[in-house]
């Protein structure tokens, strides 16, 4: 059954070149995940307050290596893209620190869309990491690839995301009732979007 409009974008527009790296400041990064990635990401799904908001969790380096692999599939699945964040090296080859992961998830190139989601290790926190983040890889998926809309959800007790949102240019749109089960229970989630066009508001 044929469709009625071309898709937004087209098969190949991500797995057809390399994951690049994205520029964010001086003092920041986005890259694609390593291998050799895995402590940070065992230590930030250990971490109590990434685990309060997350479903899953990685019990050993081995499982975190596991997870770096499939995130890298995803790219050339055309499924989901994520960087990690991190301090660049004093080469600038991205070799510094990881600080967090930034990534587009749920991605649906046949309208252009997707969902942004990140988390930031404990020691980076209150830095404005997640915000800077956020607005590099928005402004990457608009301009250079051609999504149309990016959407960014997040418990509606999760006031530190939705300071994010807020900040990168993510209207509010509605809060999802029960939309997501965490440990405690059944969360509301606030739906934020923006839009190709639309104007960071911080």
């Amino acid at each position: 059954m044929p469709y009625l409009v071309p898709p937004h974008l087209p098969p190949g527009r991500l797995a057809d070149s390399a994951q690049p790296a994205l520029p964010v400041t001086d003092d920041l990064l986005l890259r694609p995940w390593r291998r050799e990635d895995a402590p940070a990401v065992l230590a930030a799904f250990s971490d109590p307050a990434i685990q309060h908001w997350h479903l899953r969790r990685a019990d050993s380096e081995d499982e975190a290596r596991d997870w770096i692999e499939q995130w890298r599939d995803a790219w050339y699945g055309e499924t989901a893209a994520h960087w990690a964040v991190v301090r660049p090296g004093g080469a600038g080859d991205g070799t510094g620190d990881v600080l967090g992961r930034v990534s587009l998830r749920s991605l649906i190139p046949e309208i252009g869309q997707a969902e942004c989601a990140y988390w930031v290790l404990p020691a980076a926190r209150g830095r404005g990491v997640a915000p800077r983040a956020v607005s590099a890889l928005a402004h990457w998926a608009f301009d250079e690839i051609g999504f149309e809309r990016l959407e960014l959800a997040h418990s509606v007790l999760n006031e530190a995301s939705c300071r994010v949102a807020a900040k990168t240019g993510f209207a509010l749109e509605g809060t999802r009732r029960h939309s997501h089960l965490h440990t405690d229970g059944w969360h509301d989630m606030h739906l934020h979007a923006r839009l190709r066009g639309d104007e960071p508001s911080g």
